[in-house]
């Protein structure tokens, strides 16, 4: 097995840049192991491919707005993604310009409504491998009201609505990308799901870095 094996060609005009409204109305290709005949269907329709007794494992991780812009100490602007929140204060993150960016150099992140600035600085500690940078806020109570929410490479509208990237059981901050699996589910989904008899088991797997980067290997065993 080689990592070429899963290249296509996806149309760019076929990624869709906006959610489907309401979310449950997602399509869902259904692919049968015995026959290999396939079906498309609509998300709501998941409930007729289970069964009293099934276990639906869902991840509760919640993405994070972890994406911050700013403009560095000596000038120019700056970017910055936390990936991972070593203590209080203190986070792993990529900065970009990453070569421009020095060890010890300050960012001020700014940002806030109509009407209120709200604004705070964070100091470069160190520079790991693969980019990997470690950061400290002065204050990071303000980190939810001027983050953004990461979103994936390939789209390129702006998210209005910071909820629609989130699965609607989403409880533990720590993801700076949705478990996408579960974003189709709605509350009212869940509930013909739970009456069909179909058990729930809750994890928390949050999703880092990785999700982001390419396979840089042409053998993935």
């Amino acid at each position: 097995m080689k990592t070429s094996d899963f290249d296509y060609y996806l149309p760019p005009e076929l990624i869709a840049q906006t959610p489907m409204e309401p979310r449950d109305h997602s399509r869902l290709m259904v692919l049968d192991r015995d026959t290999g005949a396939i079906e498309h269907r609509r998300f709501y329709d998941i409930v007729d491919y289970l069964n009293p007794g099934d276990v639906l494992v869902l991840n509760e991780s919640r993405v994070i707005p972890a994406r911050l812009r700013g403009r560095r100490q000596g000038g120019g602007k700056a970017e910055v993604l936390l990936l991972r929140r070593l203590e209080p204060g203190l986070w792993q993150a990529l900065v970009r310009p990453s070569k421009r960016v020095a060890v010890g150099e300050k960012v001020s992140v700014t940002g806030g409504g109509p009407g209120e600035t709200m604004s705070v600085d964070l100091e470069v500690l160190d520079r790991g491998e693969q980019g990997l940078r470690t950061v400290r806020f002065a204050d990071e109570s303000l980190l939810e009201d001027l983050g953004e929410t990461p979103l994936p490479p390939y789209i390129h509208e702006p998210l209005e609505d910071r909820g629609r990237y989130q699965t609607v059981y989403a409880r533990v901050n720590g993801s700076v990308a949705a478990p996408t699996a579960g974003l189709h589910f709605t509350p009212g989904l869940l509930q013909r799901v739970k009456e069909k008899g179909v058990r729930f088991a809750l994890v928390t797997l949050h999703v880092g870095l990785d999700t982001f980067r390419p396979v840089r290997v042409e053998d993935p065993a």
